[in-house]
């Protein structure tokens, strides 16, 4: 039973490894192969939606490395790609977009959700002070004797 169990997770291990990324590209210099890796990890898959294109597997991520190298290898500028890439796939390809018309929404909509809760708490805690303002229930002499009285009997048992 053993030596099945160990051979089902040496299947599964080797399986995994074959269906991972691998892209072997031949570049000019180091500072190409590090725009590559670069630009590799800002795009997002538009298949995984939450996979960079260097980690995705799926055949999508593949043809896009493919693309940039082609790119790269064209001359063309990290901009000029990043622009390509929106142009076909449209803003989401980002992992950062843009500040735009069409993303400030997304970059402010955090903070003022934030700044919304703060002020709703506030105007709560302001309504409650009103209400109720900042009473103090004060005992009178009658209370505090009859409170002493009590407190003493408990402590004379």
């Amino acid at each position: 039973m053993n030596r099945f169990l160990c051979g089902v997770v040496l299947a599964l291990g080797f399986a995994s490894s074959v269906q991972a990324a691998s892209d072997t590209y031949v570049f000019n210099d180091e500072t190409e192969q590090g725009r590559y890796i670069e630009l590799t990890q800002e795009l997002r898959c538009p298949k995984c939606q939450n996979q960079n294109i260097a980690d995705s597997n799926a055949s999508i991520a593949a043809d896009l490395r493919k693309e940039i190298f082609r790119m790269l290898g064209e001359g063309q500028s990290n901009q000029q790609i990043i622009d390509f890439m929106v142009d076909r796939y449209g803003e989401f390809v980002r992992y950062k977009p843009e500040l735009n018309r069409h993303t400030w929404l997304l970059w402010f909509g955090p903070v003022g959700f934030l700044l919304g809760g703060l002020l709703v708490i506030r105007l709560i805690v302001v309504r409650h002070r009103m209400r109720h303002g900042d009473q103090i229930d004060v005992l009178t002499e009658q209370k505090r004797q009859q409170l002493s009285h009590l407190l003493e009997q408990k402590y004379n048992e």
